[in-house]
């Protein structure tokens, strides 16, 4: 028999997949709490026992993608050794994340945020920050573990890996998830991990 934590857990899991799955059919669409608690199949006011409103949900949704995406990166960083792998295993899961998750997608990409308060907004842009700051780390220390260096300003390379992980989400949520992210993507790496490092000297 489960005790009340548990209970309370698994209703709180129930609610944020509620969102993410209403997020996911209705591209574009406005998300209420009380269509959020009729889905659930709750009150509005059992549903604020769990979260005291419709931003701290979205950042539970937030805090579930950051500890998805970064959890795994670090794993990235662990297993490969060489800067061009850590970049291409690191676009590529965050780019497979964003497929798998389509509703999650239209927080990344801003779009399900439109009137919401400034600090979700301020979450979704400390995490493309940090995505950002990895690249430049790796970047970084391919010059010292590989004697590479990048082929243009380090900080503008990790701008640019960082734009192209945005821009494929955000592309994925404007054609309402017909466009995946993960398509092409291993020819636009290609061309890409060419031009990304060079040898030193």
């Amino acid at each position: 028999m489960m005790n009340e934590t548990e209970v309370k857990i698994s209703r709180r899991d129930q609610i944020l997949q509620a969102v993410v799955h209403m997020l996911e059919a209705n591209p574009g669409g406005k998300i209420t709490t009380a269509n959020i608690a009729k889905t659930v199949g709750v009150s509005e006011a059992a549903l604020y026992r769990h979260f005291p409103s419709k931003a701290k949900m979205f950042e539970g949704l937030i805090e579930f993608i950051e500890d998805a995406v970064f959890s795994r990166t670090n794993r990235i960083l662990q297993d490969f050794q060489k800067a061009d792998m850590r970049c291409e295993q690191t676009i590529t899961l965050i780019l497979t994340f964003a497929e798998k998750n389509p509703g999650m997608c239209r927080l990344l990409s801003g779009d399900a945020l439109a009137g919401e308060t400034d600090r979700l907004r301020q979450r979704i842009h400390q995490f493309f920050e940090r995505l950002e700051t990895q690249f430049k780390q790796i970047l970084r220390e391919a010059e010292l573990r590989e004697q590479k260096v990048t082929c243009m300003p380090l900080s503008a390379s990790a701008n640019l890996l960082t734009a192209l992980v945005e821009g494929r989400i955000r592309q994925y949520v404007r054609t309402e998830f017909n466009i995946k992210p993960t398509q092409y993507w291993p020819e636009q790496w290609q061309l890409i991990s060419q031009q990304l490092l060079r040898d030193v000297g």
